[in-house]
């Protein structure tokens, strides 16, 4: 049995804190702290000001980096629906042709519609086998400007992820005089334009990478 001093006291405490709490002031420097899983690998990002929005870009906090690259161009490609399938047969979240997936080791493409995250894995693996197949036209044009636009390693695998390496290479090697443009029409150009200055050093080129449906 509690006295009714000791009760007391402990309201007036509790209440104390309560009023501490609800209004001390916001430390100066407010961060949030985000945990996000993607490819296989935990991506952990500070923010440091809710205001910082990267409006060329469109996504708030990733300023550059390549989740921000990928993002973006899911965006582009289906805005971020990995449920997605197009008038052409094109698939998910980042619009996969068939073929392109067989390369990857992916053969069913119900079950690669109905996991994101091998849909995910899906768009890493096939990055870097852009990235590998023109390796060489990276190191040579990336800095150069071809028709009004700065070649940058992003601008060219975003391009690539559109019309494939082989019609990216044609398109550098040409200085833009041999293009390609899709049936919706977008163009390498238009992708190195849009996804140009993104940071995409953290994709490894790989001859033939493979996938899993896990």
């Amino acid at each position: 049995m509690i006295s009714k001093r000791t009760f007391y006291c402990s309201i007036l405490i509790t209440s104390s804190f309560s009023l501490f709490v609800a209004f001390s002031p916001t430390p100066k420097s407010d961060f949030c702290q985000s945990n996000i899983a993607n490819e296989g690998m935990n991506y952990n990002f500070v923010v440091k000001d809710f205001t910082n929005l990267n409006k060329d870009k469109g996504f708030p906090f990733l300023e550059n980096s390549y989740l921000a690259f990928k993002e973006a161009l899911a965006f582009k490609e289906s805005q971020g629906n990995y449920n997605s399938v197009n008038t052409l047969g094109y698939l998910g979240k980042f619009q996969f042709g068939v073929s392109t997936l067989e390369l990857l080791g992916i053969y069913n493409p119900g079950d690669f519609l109905a996991n994101p995250p091998l849909q995910e894995k899906a768009f890493l693996a096939n990055t870097k086998r852009n990235k590998w197949v023109l390796r060489r036209d990276i190191k040579r044009f990336v800095g150069k400007e071809i028709n009004g636009t700065e070649v940058t390693e992003s601008g060219i695998l975003a391009a690539a992820h559109l019309a494939g390496p082989g019609n990216v290479k044609r398109y550098l090697r040409s200085f833009g005089s041999v293009g390609f443009t899709d049936a919706y029409g977008s163009g390498i150009l238009d992708y190195m334009r849009k996804f140009s200055g993104y940071d995409t050093s953290f994709v490894t080129p790989d001859n033939k990478p493979k996938v899993f449906l896990l």
